[in-house]
């Protein structure tokens, strides 16, 4: 199965707030795929720390972790089981924070059970408190992440893996069972060029924090494609993701922020973005106080972005008389 999606739509798993169940999760994910959207998405976030003077941990974080994050690899293990089609991707896993060995095991069997429908993406971390949690440094965490990359990808892509560097040994070793894609679909986080570069170089593609501008991805698609063509890649198969965190709410006027307004207002944004060079957009409610904060009702989170994604489908929802999604 290819991985090349071009004008691509995808939605984010619930993760955080109250209406993060797993009975919730499978009804957006079967839902999504019944609509056509191409793509499900998970997220990572350790630990919110109850104190920190990083700036980082800003007040939009607040709603979304008020009850943490789920775990994103057994949360698309789950889903996996419980759709055929749709991909399953993580946006973003922080490498340093895993035994590379042990999280290429892990993404080859997600891989298997999904059969060939898994996009790992990933990066270095940026939370002080997180690397204290994994009794890891700061320091050099690019470095480490590059290393742990190369080991992924060398056990995902060779029937025999060894590797030897400053953080990781990999003794020479026969990798079993092997992954359903041959290729080790990579996406790689990030904001600066430098990782727009490791993206170009590196991967099969870039993936978008949170919250960027129309102005920050058409920047960040040139840098992506420019590093590959000079690594003698094909700029045109590489993925620009970008994640669209969505503020449901009536139309907003001049001057509002990027996704948040009616359900008009972010298709528009949507086209935007695939103007500015996204290849795909991915639509994450996880951040709206409106469907995750502590006040926010459950049942009418779940309804709100049902209705939503209906509205925004790639595709045209079910004529009269057919099933609807099936539901958990």
């Amino acid at each position: 199965m290819s991985v090349t999606a071009t004008r691509a739509l995808g939605v984010g798993v619930p993760l955080s707030g109250a209406w993060a169940t797993p009975a919730t999760q499978v009804r957006i994910a079967r839902q999504a795929e019944a609509l056509g959207y191409q793509s499900l998405w998970t997220f990572t976030r350790l630990l919110f720390p109850m104190q920190s003077s990083d700036a980082e941990w800003s007040s939009d974080f607040q709603p979304a972790f008020h009850y943490g994050v789920a775990e994103p690899l057994i949360t698309l293990g789950y889903l996996a089981g419980c759709t055929e089609r749709i991909r399953l991707g993580i946006s973003v896993l922080n490498a340093p924070f895993f035994a590379p060995a042990v999280l290429a095991k892990q993404l080859i069997q997600l891989d298997r059970v999904s059969n060939g429908r898994l996009d790992a993406g990933l990066a270095q971390g940026w939370s002080e408190e997180e690397f204290r949690a994994v009794g890891l440094p700061m320091e050099r965490r690019v470095a480490r992440t590059l290393e742990y990359v190369e080991v992924l990808r060398r056990m995902w892509e060779q029937d025999q893996a060894e590797f030897k560097g400053e953080f990781t040994e990999l003794p020479r070793t026969l990798v079993r069972p092997r992954p359903v894609q041959p290729v080790f679909p990579l996406l790689l986080g990030g904001s600066t060029e430098k990782a727009w570069t490791r993206a170009g170089r590196l991967a099969q593609g870039w993936v978008s924090p949170g919250f960027v501008t129309v102005a920050e991805v058409s920047e960040a698609a040139s840098g992506v494609r420019a590093a590959a063509e000079r690594a003698g890649r094909s700029p045109d198969d590489l993925r620009i993701v970008v994640r669209a965190t969505v503020f449901l709410g009536p139309e907003h006027g001049s001057g509002r922020t990027l996704f948040h307004g009616s359900v008009a207002q972010i298709r528009s944004d949507i086209e935007h973005m695939h103007e500015a060079g996204a290849t795909e957009v991915f639509l994450d409610f996880n951040f709206d106080p409106q469907i995750v904060g502590p006040q926010a009702d459950p049942v009418d989170s779940l309804s709100r972005v049902e209705e939503a994604l209906g509205e925004l489908a790639p595709v045209t929802q079910p004529a009269a008389g057919q099933a609807p999604p099936p539901g958990p």
